[in-house]
């Protein structure tokens, strides 16, 4: 999958983002972040509270106007687009997993929301049987049972299963670029592990790039081909291949620090 003629899958050029400028609550939460993508990379993202991360993927789906700066997904600028405009390069899940389905609809119409976003409705709205087929097959990768409760509403579902059935929604259309915001922080470990498995699957199979905001060091270093630490709006530390393999929790805890000036203050981080 070469990326030689349309550029890099994602690229952030100098964004800044300030919230509240010019009162007392000013927060200054991105400073030029310059950040490119290859097609294919796996990218986790970790720092400490308020370094950036959500911020940065929310600048990137749109959520609100960055200040200053460019981002371009596939070689598209999206700078100006907004956040619906948007949703055709991008799959999303969030860290809470009510997020991102319609409880009081079936899982084959929520995938099949998915499946048609961005695209010409029309007034004939149901699931086809080729579709319920298609739903079918998908699910049962997941190895959750799914795939024999396709009319089951989403709000019966439980945490796991609902990211679960979120991350094939996401990518149904196979996104230019899927964005984890924390997608298994709300998860028990054993929950968390195989959903992370899942992630690892899906993005593999179908040749996505994505990036994963974790506060588990571990998983940052276990996951994906490429790691970046962000501090105060903007990236200090980007790893990838082989060094990234051998990276240790205590090699990220002394990067950190001595980037920082400080001590990693987030016991959540450090104990997951």
């Amino acid at each position: 999958m070469s990326g030689e003629n349309r550029g890099y899958a994602l690229e952030l050029k100098n964004v800044h983002k300030t919230f509240n400028a010019g009162t007392i609550n000013e927060k200054v939460a991105l400073e030029g972040v310059e950040l490119q993508l290859e097609d294919g990379d796996f990218v986790t993202i970790i720092g400490g509270n308020g370094a950036g991360k959500s911020t940065m993927l929310n600048a990137i789906a749109g959520v609100w106007p960055v200040d200053t700066g460019s981002i371009v997904i596939g070689g598209t600028d999206v700078t100006s687009l907004p956040e619906h405009k948007r949703a055709k390069y991008l799959g999303r899940v969030f860290q809470d997993p009510m997020t991102g389905t319609a409880k009081t609809m079936s899982i084959e119409e929520n995938m099949a929301i998915a499946a048609r976003r961005g695209k010409r409705r029309s007034l004939k709205w149901g699931v086809t049987k080729e579709e319920k087929e298609r739903y079918k097959a998908m699910l049962k990768t997941l190895d959750l049972g799914l795939e024999d409760r396709l009319t089951s509403k989403v709000g019966l579902l439980s945490g796991g299963q609902r990211q679960a059935v979120t991350l094939l929604m996401a990518s149904l259309q196979k996104p230019n670029l899927l964005l984890l915001d924390e997608h298994t922080a709300a998860l028990d470990p054993k929950t968390a592990a195989k959903v992370l498995a899942l992630s690892d699957k899906i993005i593999e199979e179908n040749g996505l790039t994505a990036m994963m905001v974790t506060h588990n060091m571990k998983d940052a270093i276990t996951h994906g081909n490429r790691l970046i630490m962000m501090h105060e709006g903007r990236v200090i530390y980007d790893v990838r291949g082989e060094e990234k393999r051998n990276l240790h929790v205590s090699d990220l805890l002394a990067k950190f620090e001595e980037v920082s000036g400080g001590e990693f203050a987030n016991d959540r981080m450090i104990l997951a």
